[in-house]
């Protein structure tokens, strides 16, 4: 997706023994992951377990207070965050746009890294297209002059995907993007990843969540967190296990995966669930 690949061996991602403390708190403790191209990484764990923490290092929105961390490349502490952080996709579904933009527009403030348009710039031919392309792919093409107060949060969810693919990011993180979606919207939302992923296999991604059924089914690796620590982390089958599962939300389950896709129910025993 860049005419300025990384080479095949080198990592998108390197956090090293990274933690964060604010106020004498610990957040995150002794995390260490690595993410190569191609690969997408699923960050799962309990409200509170540092999900959201991680990512902000990830996208080089905070600093580590200790240990390191590496962005395509370029270490925290060493590189301007602001100029690396265009280089990340980042896609908050809480994305504070008031204005009534057109969806082609929000998506072109991806490479103004914006909330709105700026002032005095205007896109190239190039780059409208572009954006057009992206909005087609994830299946907006007919919403493109809609505005952003009409559209469902699905319809958002998947233009704020082309927002953060604007650049030609190498790493694009997600940051729940299924939230207060209906059934529908959400199975749109994963089959746009899916096909993302497919069309972009250069692409690393990183995608947080609590829910296991929102994981799309190309996702490749996982991270369990609980507490600010990790439990497990690595390729996705041997990560995604009943019993690690169990541990990282502190309740049984029995996990289950078909079509690619996981689905989850309780790992109580049958007779502890029946009224007395």
């Amino acid at each position: 997706m860049t005419s300025n690949p990384l080479p095949p061996d080198a990592p998108v991602l390197r956090v090293a023994d990274a933690g964060l403390v604010r106020d004498g708190n610990p957040l995150l403790d002794a995390i260490s992951l690595t993410v190569r191209q191609g690969e997408h990484w699923a960050l799962l764990g309990a409200n509170g377990a540092g999900k959201s923490t991680l990512l902000s290092l990830l996208g080089a929105l905070n600093h580590p207070t200790h240990g390191t961390v590496e962005i395509l490349g370029q270490r925290l502490g060493r590189v301007d965050l602001r100029e690396l952080r265009t280089q990340v996709g980042h896609v908050n579904p809480r994305h504070p746009l008031r204005s009534p933009l057109r969806v082609r527009d929000v998506v072109l403030t991806g490479l103004t890294n914006s909330i709105e348009p700026v002032p005095r710039w205007a896109p190239t031919a190039e780059q409208r297209a572009q954006a057009d392309r992206l909005i087609g792919m994830l299946g907006m093409g007919t919403r493109s002059e809609a505005r952003w107060p009409t559209l469902s949060q699905g319809e958002r969810g998947r233009a704020l995907i082309a927002r953060a693919l604007m650049p030609q990011p190498r790493l694009l993180l997600l940051d729940e993007p299924a939230t207060g979606l209906d059934l529908p919207a959400r199975e749109q939302l994963l089959d746009s990843l899916d096909l993302l992923r497919l069309e972009h296999p250069q692409l690393a991604t990183v995608l947080v969540t609590h829910h296991l059924e929102e994981l799309p089914a190309s996702t490749t690796h996982a991270l369990l967190l609980r507490a600010g620590r990790c439990l497990a982390s690595g390729p996705v089958d041997s990560v995604l296990t009943s019993d690690g599962i169990s541990a990282c939300f502190d309740h049984p389950v029995r996990l289950e995966r078909t079509d690619g896709r996981w689905h989850v129910r309780s790992g109580r025993p049958r007779a502890a669930l029946e009224p007395r």
